[in-house]
């Protein structure tokens, strides 16, 4: 997970780097994700070992790209809390045409790097800065938006005010939120509307649509 520069929030998927340092991580943490279907399917993705960094569930990544699978041939993408990478990765073996993964860990960033090397993934920039700070730069159009940042953070509402205020999507293009199963209204603007919505563990996870 990221952090602002001046909010002190915590980083993107990865709260704490490792800095060199063995970090304590969960009992069951996963050295891998797999990639469900395309191009590099069933091709494994590192997850380093950085306490805080959530990778998004194989059954939810499944669910997601069933709801994308319409709108993914030809589709740029871009992930401003990117950690393993695995959303872009997925979307990129299905058929997207490219994908920017930011990510404001520099450990992390150095795992997506070697992800996305591993693949050969020549249509993927890595992008090592704070979500916020890059969506202030001058905005390119995408189509398909994911946004999975820290649940203890506010970054929900202010990523997609910038998304929404700055042009970073095309009319009709799809956001994907990620955010606590118990909240029940999602910071964002109110001209998206929520196409899909559902719940696994404590994760409740949504795509919506922009204004055409």
């Amino acid at each position: 997970m990221k952090t602002n520069k001046g909010q002190r929030r915590p980083r993107h998927r990865s709260a704490a780097p490792v800095s060199g340092r063995r970090q304590r991580v969960a009992a069951g943490y996963p050295g891998t994700v797999r990639i469900i279907a395309g191009t590099w399917r069933r091709r494994r993705l590192i997850v380093p070992k950085v306490r805080g960094l959530r990778p998004t569930p194989d059954r939810v990544r499944e669910t997601l790209f069933n709801w994308l699978d319409p709108w993914l041939p030809g589709a740029r993408c871009i992930d401003l809390f990117a950690g393993t990478g695995a959303l872009c990765l997925e979307a990129l073996s299905r058929g997207a045409a490219s994908a920017v993964m930011v990510e404001a860990s520099p450990d992390v960033a150095v795992a997506l790097r070697e992800n996305v090397a591993r693949l050969g993934a020549t249509a993927a920039l890595v992008v090592e800065c704070d979500a916020i700070e890059y969506l202030q730069r001058p905005p390119t159009l995408f189509d398909i938006v994911f946004l999975d940042p820290p649940f203890e953070s506010e970054l929900i509402a202010s990523s997609s005010e910038l998304l929404e205020a700055r042009g970073w999507i095309r009319p009709g293009g799809l956001v994907y939120v990620e955010a606590p199963r118990e909240m029940k209204e999602l910071p964002i603007p109110p001209s998206w509307a929520v196409l899909r919505s559902q719940t696994a563990g404590q994760v409740g996870y949504h795509l919506l649509r922009t204004p055409r």
